[in-house]
């Protein structure tokens, strides 16, 4: 993590509760944490009231790098305590992986395993990533449709991780099929470039990205490029049955070949009670919904591998 010859300030925000509360059981974890990163640590224990975000928005005052360690949620969460202390032009962004879905780290090619991904994380290198503004907040994936119905049920459940996510995707088959308006602005699709693009559709599920995964490494927006100053948005307009049937295509990222596909800087859904998640959060019900993106909004140290460049676009 090179920025300079002198010695950056981390401070690591982790999520207690990320993988079922096992970062208070993996004490050599984190004297690996404190030798290879070495600085602030918030893990939120005996302090419950203080949200992630209030964490990262008090450790950019006094800190270079900061690191989200947990899953997508505490990565969503720690990004916008970043943007909210207005510091995401002055501090260094890191992902150690310590959650259930981690669809972010997945993208960047972020070792799985915490320790490799601390060994990365100090050798990485930094480069500009675009992210997307979504309802005020900021996020770099997000569905309107049936996955935001499946995630918000689940979120609803007691069964949390990846069986609370396959208990819940019989939300799957009660997604209504109504007619939606997409409004999109300074884009290109395999038309041509647009100014503005005004479509119908009844999509069962819309996905708007700027990186390429879902959480459990599913390859949702296979199109997407990290940096390239676009929304990645594919419509899946085809019945609940048939997306059942094609799932393992579409996990793998192959049928996204066949769906509309567009990329644009802004795009506005309207519809009627539309569900909606971001970064595997889940926002609620809305009759319209805003997406534009934020070209190099932040600076995010990656792994020096070929695998993680290609994530960017060719330069």
């Amino acid at each position: 993590m090179t920025e300079s010859k002198r010695t950056l300030r981390t401070a690591t925000l982790i999520n207690p509760r990320a993988a079922n509360y096992k970062w208070k059981r993996r004490k050599l974890l984190r004297a690996y944490l404190q030798k290879k990163l070495p600085g602030e640590i918030y893990d939120g224990l005996g302090d419950t009231m203080t949200t992630t975000i209030a964490r990262a928005t008090s450790a950019c005052r006094d800190s270079d790098v900061i690191v989200a360690m947990g899953g997508d949620g505490t990565v969503a969460d720690t990004l916008q305590g970043i943007f909210d202390a207005g510091k995401q032009r002055d501090v260094l962004f890191g992902v150690i992986p310590f959650g259930s879905g981690n669809g972010f780290r997945k993208s960047f090619d972020i070792p799985k395993n915490p320790l490799r991904a601390i060994d990365r994380l100090a050798e990485g290198v930094a480069r500009p990533i675009d992210l997307m503004e979504v309802e005020g907040r900021v996020a770099a994936f997000a569905s309107i449709g049936a996955t935001a119905r499946v995630t918000g049920e689940k979120l609803r459940g007691k069964v949390q991780g990846l069986w609370g996510h396959l208990l819940a995707g019989r939300r799957l088959f009660d997604t209504p099929a109504e007619e939606k308006t997409i409004e999109l602005t300074d884009g290109f699709d395999k038309s041509g470039p647009f100014e503005e693009k005004t479509i119908s559709s009844k999509f069962f599920d819309c996905i708007v990205a700027k990186t390429n995964h879902f959480g459990y490494s599913w390859r949702v927006a296979p199109e997407a490029v990290i940096d390239d100053g676009y929304l990645d948005i594919t419509l899946f307009e085809l019945g609940p049955m048939k997306y059942a049937f094609l799932f393992p295509l579409i996990y793998f990222g192959v049928y996204q070949r066949r769906l509309r596909h567009f990329k644009a800087r802004r795009v506005v859904i309207s519809g009627r009670d539309l569900p909606i998640q971001f970064n595997g959060e889940f926002l609620g019900d809305r009759d319209r919904i805003e997406f534009r993106v934020l070209p190099q909004a932040i600076r995010m140290v990656i792994p020096p591998t070929r695998r993680a460049a290609r994530r960017f676009k060719k330069t």
